[in-house]
């Protein structure tokens, strides 16, 4: 809290204002690179160079690529002040869709070979476009209808393959399950790419800035033309593209599409984005923010797991980091999170 001098003048006091509203910046980007850090020494202390051996690190790059791809569609939607609570639900559709449009054994005359990422993406961003729709021009709030797409999703994805997951049988995505180059796994160079678009999108884009407008004060955009509806539309479709491509890494990864894919993402994804310093409130963190975040809790559920400590200690010691980033990064802003 800023302590005003009777005596300053007005510029002095808005001087000061702005320089600890600048230190508290620094400290909230900082930190979150200082726990990754940490968090790495401590693992090599307690496991050995096995927790940076060669196979171990591979295993961390191949964990982190779906949780990556997922949050990086969150984090928009969070730089918004807005929440989107259907990543279940489209994950797991997406991949079922995916491996029911391709050679598989349940479909025998399904075969749309490399047009079914397409077709697959394009059904998830119908989705995320369809939660935008009724939060914007319905006046539904964000949390209430993705949860509701959340079970369409998931009812469509089990519609797909009737109860019986299809094997995926194509050759091509068969062997991409496998494939590695400079020895990383093809699903996380996937991932990588994601993260690279994003970044541009976010950096060097007119609607990249309008996203961090909207989340700040959506009336000052507004007050220059700028469609905030548009906005908030075009970031829940996007946010639909990234979850549908998260489902069909799932699926060539797994060998199959089902509806559980999908389960578990929201968690990560959701504690990911927090960890790594994007605001609840909406208009501060980013993308960069979301990788240091994504590697914070792969390294930590890596490390604990090679420690051999209890799933559910694990779960729990997951869930206080992630309130503790909630109180941290809701206290940068006086705005209810309720959008």
């Amino acid at each position: 809290m800023v302590k005003f001098n009777p005596t300053a003048t007005i510029q002095e006091e808005f001087a000061e204002q702005v320089r600890q509203e600048h230190r508290s910046a620094v400290i909230m980007k900082t930190a979150p690179i200082i726990v990754l850090v940490a968090l790495v020494v401590i693992f090599i202390c307690a496991n050995g160079v096995a927790f940076i051996s060669p196979n171990n690190l591979v295993n961390l790059l191949n964990q982190m690529a779906l949780p990556l791809v997922v949050a990086l569609g969150l984090t928009f939607v969070i730089m918004l002040g807005s929440i989107d609570l259907s990543i279940d639900g489209t994950v797991g559709m997406a991949g079922s869709i995916f491996a029911c449009l391709i050679m598989n054994t349940q479909f025998a005359n399904n075969d749309f070979g490399v047009w079914a990422v397409p077709i697959t993406i394009a059904v998830s961003a119908a989705c995320g476009l369809a939660v935008g729709l009724c939060h914007v021009y319905l006046r539904i709030p964000s949390f209430m209808a993705s949860f509701a797409m959340m079970y369409i999703c998931k009812g469509i994805g089990m519609l797909t393959y009737q109860g019986h997951p299809p094997t995926i049988t194509d050759p091509l995505f068969v062997s991409l399950a496998r494939t590695q180059w400079l020895g990383i796994p093809f699903i996380t160079w996937v991932a990588v790419l994601m993260f690279i678009i994003c970044w541009y999108i976010q950096e060097y884009t007119a609607f990249g800035r309008h996203i961090y407008a909207v989340g700040t004060n959506e009336s000052i955009p507004r007050s220059v033309g700028v469609s905030v509806e548009k906005v908030k539309i075009g970031v829940f479709a996007l946010a639909g593209v990234l979850f549908g491509v998260a489902g069909i890494l799932g699926a060539i990864r797994l060998g199959q599409g089902q509806i559980a894919i999908g389960t578990g993402k929201m968690f990560p994804a959701q504690a990911a984005v927090v960890v790594g310093g994007t605001s609840l409130s909406g208009g501060k963190g980013g993308v960069t923010n979301t990788i240091v975040g994504v590697l914070i809790m792969t390294v930590l559920d890596n490390g604990l797991i090679m420690l051999g400590v209890n799933p559910n200690i694990r779960t729990g010691i997951q869930g206080v980091i992630i309130l503790v980033s909630v109180i941290l990064t809701a206290a940068r802003g006086a705005k209810v999170i309720s959008k």
